[in-house]
C-alpha cells in the first residue's frame, strides 16, 4: 500500500512542475528553459517536431521519461503553444490533458508495480515574465484532475481521482548558479475532492476526502538532485527549504473490510494546516486543527460507535540541527484543548459515573537553548550511538493537564551545568525554580480508590509523597508547590530535600 502512496504523490509533483518550469521573454528561451530543468532532475524530453507558427512556438508529441532506482515514469503532451505576447511575456498553453505511467520492476520475483494516470488541466492559463535568470509564472486553471490505475501485475488493485477546481498561483525562480535555484511559489485551490479504492488479499476500502480553500507557499533554495543525496553536506551549501500549508472546512472518510469485519473511519474539521522549514539557523515541524471530531465504528470496537472531538490542537518543534561552539534555542508545544469521548468510551472506563467528564485538556508549551556536538542530520556522525549534544537551559512557560475534575498546572525556568554530571546521577546540573500547583487531586484520588482502580495503601503512599513536596493552597482540594535547584541542592518549597 505504502508504494502507491508514493506513486500518487509523484504523479501530482509532475503535474504541477509540468507548468512550473522556468522561463524567460521569448518562447524559445522558455522551452529551453523547460529542458534544462527536466535535464537537471534526471528527466529527458523528446519531442516529434518544435516549429514556429507567426508569434508561437508549438512542440508536438513531447514525450517525457525518466529512470531511476527501479522505477521508470513516461508521459506524453500532444501539444504545448509558447505564445509571444508582445509585452515582454510569453503565454503557455497546452493539451487539456495527458497521460503518465509509473512502472516499478518487481524485485525476487514479485510482478511489477504499475500506476496508470491521466492529468487533465482544463483552462489552464500561464503567463511567464521577467528576465532570463529571474522569471516567474502567473497560472490559472478551471480545474485539474487527476485518474489513477494501479496494478500488480496485471491484476488492478488500486483507482483513485483526485479533482481541484478554481486553481490560481504563481511560481518564480532566481537562478544563482548551475547547483542552486531560489525559488518561491504559490497555488490556491477553491476546492479538492479525492476518492480512492483499494483492494489486496482478502481486504478492501473505499476513501472519499474533501478540502477547501487550500493555500500552499513555499520558498526556498533548491540543489540538485545528486547534492541534495547528502543532507548534511546540502545544508552547508545553502538549502533551505519553507513551506507552509492551510485549508478551511475538511472531511475524512474511509470504509475498509478487513477479512470480512467492515469498519468505518469518519473525520472533519472546521480548518487545520502544517508549516515546514529547514536550512541551517534549524529545523521546525508544526501543526493545527481546529473543531476536529473523529468516529470510528465496527471492525472489534466493542460497542457501536467510538467518538473523540476537540476544539482547538496544536503540536510542533524548532530545533538546531548542526553543530556549533555556541547553544542554539529550540522549542517544542504540544496543545489539546477540550478534548471530549463518547459515553460508550466512559461507560468502559467508569461504568458507575463516579468520575466527571468535562472536556480535557493537555498543554505543554517549553522552549530553551542546546549546543550540538555533531550534525544530526550527518548519518555517520549519528550512528557513532553518543549523544549529539548538551541540554543548557529549558523554560516551562506553560503546563496544563486538566482531566476528570482535577487540573495541575506549572511553569518554570532551569539552566544546567554541563560540566557537573554527577551531583545529580548523570543529569546536568540544574539551576532554576519551577512552580506547580494541583486542584481536585484529592477528590479524583477519592473517586479512583472507590472505584477500585487504586488500593488504599498505595493511595496512603502517594498521599504521603505529596505531603513531602506539596503544602495547602488558598483554596480547598489545592496543592501549591515551589521546586528549587540552588547551590547543587534541591528544595522543596524551601525545604532542602538534596
Amino acid at each position: 500500500m505504502r508504494t502507491w502512496k508514493l506513486l500518487g504523490g509523484t504523479a501530482l509533483c509532475t503535474a504541477l512542475v509540468g507548468f512550473a518550469a522556468n522561463a524567460d521573454v521569448t518562447p524559445e528561451q522558455v522551452w529551453q528553459d523547460w529542458q534544462d530543468m527536466s535535464g537537471a532532475y534526471g528527466q529527458t524530453y523528446k519531442a516529434e517536431a518544435v516549429g514556429r507558427e507567426g508569434d508561437t512556438l508549438v512542440v508536438k508529441n513531447l514525450n517525457i521519461h525518466m529512470d531511476e532506482a527501479g522505477t521508470t515514469v513516461d508521459g506524453t503532451l500532444a501539444e504545448i503553444r509558447f505564445r509571444e505576447v508582445g509585452d515582454g511575456t510569453v503565454e503557455v498553453t497546452m493539451s487539456e490533458s495527458y497521460p503518465i505511467t509509473f512502472v516499478t520492476k518487481g524485485t525476487d520475483g514479485a510482478p511489477d508495480k504499475t500506476a496508470e494516470i491521466n492529468i487533465s488541466m482544463p483552462g489552464l492559463s500561464m503567463i511567464a515574465s521577467g528576465s532570463e535568470g529571474d522569471t516567474n509564472y502567473d497560472y490559472t486553471a478551471d480545474a485539474m484532475n487527476l485518474d489513477i490505475r494501479g496494478k500488480e501485475g496485471t491484476v488492478q488493485v488500486f483507482d483513485a481521482t483526485v479533482a481541484m477546481s478554481d486553481v490560481s498561483g504563481n511560481y518564480s525562480m532566481v537562478v544563482g548558479d548551475e547547483e542552486a535555484k531560489d525559488i518561491e511559489t504559490n497555488l490556491l485551490v477553491g476546492m479538492m475532492t479525492m476518492a480512492m479504492n483499494v483492494s489486496d488479499a482478502g481486504t478492501s476500502a473505499k476513501a472519499n476526502a474533501s478540502v477547501a480553500d487550500l493555500d500552499l507557499q513555499m520558498a526556498g533554495n533548491i540543489l540538485n538532485p545528486e547534492a541534495m543525496l547528502n543532507m548534511a553536506k546540502a545544508m552547508q551549501d545553502g538549502f533551505a527549504a519553507d513551506m507552509t500549508v492551510s485549508y478551511g472546512p475538511a472531511d475524512f472518510t474511509i470504509d475498509a473490510v478487513d477479512n470480512g469485519k467492515p469498519t468505518k473511519v469518519a473525520t472533519k474539521a472546521d480548518e487545520g494546516g502544517f508549516a515546514f522549514d529547514m536550512s541551517l539557523e534549524g529545523m521546525g515541524y508544526s501543526a493545527y486543527g481546529k473543531g476536529a471530531e473523529v468516529t470510528v465504528s465496527g471492525g472489534d470496537i466493542p460497542f457501536p460507535e467510538l467518538k473523540l472531538a476537540y476544539s482547538d490542537v496544536e503540536m510542533g518543534f524548532h530545533m538546531p540541527v548542526v553543530k556549533s561552539d555556541d547553544p542554539a534555542p529550540f522549542s517544542f508545544i504540544t496543545r489539546m484543548v477540550d478534548l471530549t469521548i463518547s459515553d460508550e468510551i466512559w461507560g468502559m472506563l467508569d461504568p458507575t459515573g463516579q468520575l466527571p467528564r468535562d472536556p480535557a485538556t493537555l498543554i505543554l508549551d517549553a522552549s530553551g537553548t542546546v549546543k550540538l556536538t555533531q550534525d544530526i542530520l550527518d548519518e555517520t556522525a549519528m550512528s557513532s550511538g553518543a549523544a549529539p549534544g548538551e541540554l543548557h537551559s529549558l523554560d516551562l512557560s506553560e503546563l496544563k493537564v486538566k482531566l476528570a475534575g482535577a487540573e495541575l498546572t506549572g511553569s518554570g525556568a532551569l539552566t544546567f551545568d554541563n560540566s557537573d554530571v554527577t551531583t545529580f546521577q548523570g543529569v546536568p546540573a540544574p539551576t532554576g525554580k519551577v512552580e506547580l500547583g494541583l486542584s481536585g487531586g484529592n477528590g479524583l484520588l477519592d473517586k479512583l480508590i472507590a472505584m477500585g482502580l487504586i488500593p488504599e495503601d498505595q493511595a496512603m503512599g502517594f498521599r504521603m509523597m505529596t505531603a513531602m513536596f506539596a503544602k495547602p493552597g488558598d483554596g480547598p482540594d489545592t496543592l501549591t508547590s515551589t521546586l528549587e535547584f540552588k547551590d547543587k541542592h534541591f528544595f522543596a518549597n524551601g525545604q532542602q530535600l538534596q
